[in-house]
């Protein structure tokens, strides 16, 4: 099991983890968000690999010095496992490193199944951002 940075040989595997894992709607949003931030800062997207697989990937983004969690996939077969987990502490601990201001959620409907899965990780509703719209990950 290790977290890390995504690489360039993971991208057909995350693309096919985006497909299975999240809706229509929600997979092409993402692959948008996935490109730009793959552009700007490709740290700040990290998959989860066990067995020479990928589990799990997470994408962050730092808009205006708040690091906000932007999408968070886990495959259906790997979930509850704590792959979501060890993706979100692995992000938090890029912000941190990072010295943002405040770390933040995605307020986007997609996101919201996994809002208690942040919860129990600490994150309140005051860390979930409504206006992610203005985020520059969807914007461009």
């Amino acid at each position: 099991m290790d977290v890390r940075s995504f690489q360039l040989s993971d991208y057909m595997q995350v693309t096919q983890l985006f497909e299975e894992a999240l809706s229509e709607t929600c997979y092409e949003q993402t692959m948008e968000a996935f490109a730009r931030q793959l552009s700007w800062d490709s740290d700040l997207v990290l998959v989860h690999h066990q067995d020479g697989e990928v589990k799990g990937a997470i994408i962050g983004t730092i808009d205006n010095n708040h690091g906000c969690y932007y999408r968070l996939a886990v495959h259906p077969e790997a979930r509850n496992q704590g792959v979501g987990k060890s993706l979100i502490t692995a992000m938090q601990q890029r912000f941190e490193g990072r010295n943002v201001k405040k770390i933040c959620i995605a307020g986007d409907e997609h996101n919201e199944p996994i809002l208690p899965l942040f919860a129990s990780m600490g994150f309140g509703a005051a860390s979930v951002l409504q206006a992610f719209q203005k985020l520059r990950i969807v914007t461009g």
